[in-house]
């Protein structure tokens, strides 16, 4: 799956030496977050057989991450709607990774059922989950079922209907003792975990709003061919179908609506949102902006933006403002800074996100090695569906209350009977007072 933010920015300087509570959350990487220094002591050390289902730019970014950092693996087993991309993937790891990719053709599964493929291959111990977002819920569960360990990309889940999918998968996993780490790399990057324990320890206060940003230019589209079925023709341009990306917000703010509801420890009690397109492709589902302001337990507001428009001053990052300072969170590699009341600055933390991307992947081999298998599914499918509720706000042009979203809420965006050359309602972009809340 394409991953639009991931970039390479410098990072600031090294934490300043200025912090009143001290700066030594560079080194809280390990606060329950990476665990391989209790790996030494494991008795498991055998090797782990992986497993890439979605071979795009951010299935190929997760293996090479995973072979990156990890020891005694191997890359076994490739699935993807297309073959050819999969054979792309496979000769590029080849190149960067010698002696870990063991993949022969006849583990290279093409075609809408190729998952299945893989979650019935006994060798393979571990799943790379990095299709488009909604087919995720369905794919982690199967493979939790078929007992596989799984890295799934974020968002979890692009409606109701797939976020109680992934709990149900949370809970199998969390039963038998199957892994599941997601792709919210800022939980595991040195100044959002610095940042959040100096927010957690009192330094700005008690915390009485927020603002968060993931404003850029525009994305991909791809153009349909000739002779693409309606759903062939929707799969390789998922990023403008709301069934499979849940837009903007769902697909990529999300990592900014992750950051908040780590912040507030909740999710929000309810959201009201708009927004609206000006430049996307006739056929394309997306909007190009949604702005939601969710109120937090407490009665505390976070004000949301998200775009994608060309030639628009980006901003993306969050800042947390409290009774006593602000906490400014940069995305990407900007750090985190925080501010007393005078407007000086009295801490700040570079971070890695290049580091971040590859300590999930460490966090999860390790854990699996220790005989204690991280299950995160739950808290990211509750960030995915906080996402959704902005978006379901936003184009219904109602006040959405979460728990309705979570328990009442019949929105099922997966197409029934999806084959490969099935033909596919005509795209439509919400309206708000026309779409419904259902």
């Amino acid at each position: 799956m394409t991953q639009p933010d991931r970039t390479d920015d410098a990072t600031i300087s090294q934490p300043s030496r200025r912090s009143f509570l001290g700066s030594s959350a560079a080194a809280s990487m390990a606060a329950g977050l990476a665990v391989h220094s209790s790996v030494e002591a494991a008795e498991e050390t055998r090797e782990l057989r992986l497993a890439v289902v979605g071979c795009g730019g951010r299935g190929s970014g997760a293996i090479n991450d995973s072979l990156s950092i990890n020891d005694n693996i191997k890359l076994v087993a490739a699935a993807d709607l297309y073959a050819t991309k999969a054979d792309q993937m496979r000769r590029a790891m080849q190149g960067a990774h010698e002696g870990k990719v063991e993949l022969p053709d006849a583990k290279i599964y093409e075609g809408l059922d190729a998952y299945r493929r893989v979650l019935d291959d006994p060798e393979v111990d571990v799943v790379i989950m990095t299709t488009s977002p909604g087919f995720r819920p369905a794919y982690v569960r199967d493979a939790v079922a078929a007992g596989k360990h799984v890295f799934a990309e974020k968002p979890s889940c692009v409606d109701p209907a797939g976020y109680r999918i992934c709990l149900e998968a949370h809970a199998m996993a969390a039963a038998n003792g199957t892994g599941i780490v997601t792709g919210t790399q800022y939980r595991r990057q040195t100044n959002y975990i610095g940042a959040i324990e100096q927010i957690r320890k009192g330094a700005i206060g008690e915390i009485v709003s927020a603002t968060t940003r993931y404003c850029s230019s525009g994305i991909w589209y791809r153009p349909r061919q000739p002779e693409m079925s309606d759903a062939e023709y929707q799969m390789n341009n998922w990023m403008h179908f709301i069934w499979l990306s849940g837009d903007q917000i769902v697909e990529q703010a999300v990592h900014n609506i992750d950051t908040i509801n780590w912040v507030m420890g909740a999710n929000p009690v309810s959201a009201y949102g708009s927004g609206g397109r000006f430049t996307r492709p006739a056929d394309s589902e997306m909007w190009d902006n949604v702005v939601v302001d969710y109120e937090y337990p407490g009665n505390k507001i976070v004000s949301f933006m998200c775009r994608q428009i060309p030639d628009t001053t980006g901003d993306n990052g969050s800042v947390i403002y409290g009774s006593t300072g602000r906490c400014e969170i940069g995305a990407i590699n900007s750090g985190s800074r925080i501010y007393d009341m005078k407007g000086e600055l009295v801490w700040e933390m570079g971070g890695s996100i290049a580091d971040a991307y590859k300590q999930e992947h460490r966090d999860l081999i390790d854990s699996i090695r220790a005989g204690n298998p991280i299950v995160e599914l739950a808290q990211t499918a509750d960030s995915s569906l906080v996402a959704v509720l902005g978006r379901v706000a936003a184009y219904t042009g109602q006040k959405v209350a979460f728990d309705y979203l979570a328990e009442k809420s019949e929105i099922d965006l997966f197409p029934k009977n999806l084959s490969w050359d099935a033909d596919l309602p005509e795209p439509q972009f919400a309206i708000p007072g026309k779409t419904k809340l259902v």
